[in-house]
C-alpha cells in the first residue's frame, strides 16, 4: 500500500512538472515567429463566435433566475428596489466570468483536448515535427491567445444579457418600479465591478486553454485515450477555475480595495 501511495505521488509530481514545462514552452513560442494569423483567426471563431449563442442563452436565464430569487427574497424586507444592484454586482463580479469559463470549457475546452489528442494518437503531431513545425506554436499558442481574448469578451456579453434578464423579470414580472431598479443599478454597479470580472475571465481563459491543450497533448492509447483526456480536461479545468476564482477574488479585494 505504501508503495502504491508513493507511486501515485510520484506520478502526480511528474505530471505537474510536465505541465510547468508545457506552460513554459507555450509562452516561449508565443513570441517567436512565424505568427500564423489565419490559424489564430480560426481559433477566435471556434472559441468565441461559435460560443456566442450558448453564452447569450445561459446568461439570460441565469440573470432571470437570480432576479427572480432575489426579488422574492427582498420582498420579505420590502427592498425589491435592490434587486437591480444586487444582480448587477453578482453578475459582473462572479457569475459572468465563472459561468462563461465553464461554458467555454464544456464546449471549446473539450474540443481542444479531443482535437489535439486525436492528432497525437494518429501521429499527426509527429508529422508536424518532421516538417519542421513546432506543435506547441502551431496547435497550442493560437488556442491560448484566442481564449485570452474571447473569454473576457463573452463575459461582457454575459454581463449585458444577465442584467437585461433580471430587468425583465424584476420590472415586468415582479412589478418593481423601473426608476428605482435602474437608479440603484447605476448607483452601485460601476466600471470597477466590470473590470474585476474581465480580469478574472482573462485568467480563466488562459488557464482553461492550457489545461485542455496539455491533456490533449499528453494523450496516448487510441480512441479510449482521447475520451479519457477529454474528460480529464473538462474536470481539471472546471475545478481549477472554481478554486482560482476564490484566490483571485481574495487577491483583488485585498490588494485593490478600490474595486
Amino acid at each position: 500500500m505504501y508503495k502504491n501511495i508513493q507511486q501515485i505521488i510520484l506520478h502526480k509530481l511528474t505530471s505537474m512538472g510536465e505541465f510547468v514545462q508545457f506552460v513554459r514552452d507555450c509562452f516561449y513560442w508565443m513570441f517567436r515567429q512565424p505568427f500564423r494569423m489565419q490559424v489564430f483567426l480560426k481559433r477566435l471563431e471556434t472559441i468565441g463566435v461559435d460560443s456566442l449563442s450558448i453564452i447569450v442563452l445561459v446568461g439570460t436565464f441565469a440573470g432571470m433566475v437570480f432576479g427572480l430569487q432575489t426579488g422574492y427574497a427582498f420582498r420579505t424586507f420590502s427592498a425589491e428596489s435592490l434587486v437591480g444592484s444586487t444582480v448587477g454586482i453578482a453578475v459582473t463580479r462572479e457569475l459572468a466570468p465563472v459561468f462563461t469559463a465553464l461554458m467555454i470549457i464544456a464546449r471549446a475546452g473539450s474540443s481542444m483536448a479531443a482535437q489535439i489528442g486525436t492528432m497525437q494518437v494518429t501521429e499527426q503531431v509527429l508529422a508536424l515535427q518532421s516538417m519542421g513545425v513546432n506543435p506547441i506554436q502551431y496547435l497550442v499558442v493560437p488556442r491560448v491567445l484566442a481564449s485570452f481574448i474571447m473569454v473576457p469578451l463573452l463575459t461582457g456579453v454575459f454581463d449585458l444579457v444577465g442584467i437585461l434578464g433580471s430587468y425583465v423579470v424584476g420590472v415586468h414580472f415582479l412589478g418593481i418600479p423601473e426608476g428605482p431598479f435602474l437608479y440603484r443599478l447605476k448607483l452601485y454597479v460601476d466600471l470597477d465591478d466590470i473590470f474585476q470580472g474581465l480580469i478574472k475571465a482573462a485568467v480563466f481563459g488562459v488557464v482553461l486553454a492550457l489545461i485542455s491543450c496539455f491533456k490533449g497533448y499528453q494523450t496516448e492509447g487510441g480512441a479510449e485515450g482521447v475520451g479519457k483526456s477529454t474528460t480529464q480536461a473538462v474536470v481539471y479545468s472546471s475545478v481549477t477555475v472554481l478554486v482560482l476564482d476564490y484566490f483571485l477574488s481574495y487577491w483583488i479585494l485585498e490588494w485593490f480595495p478600490q474595486f
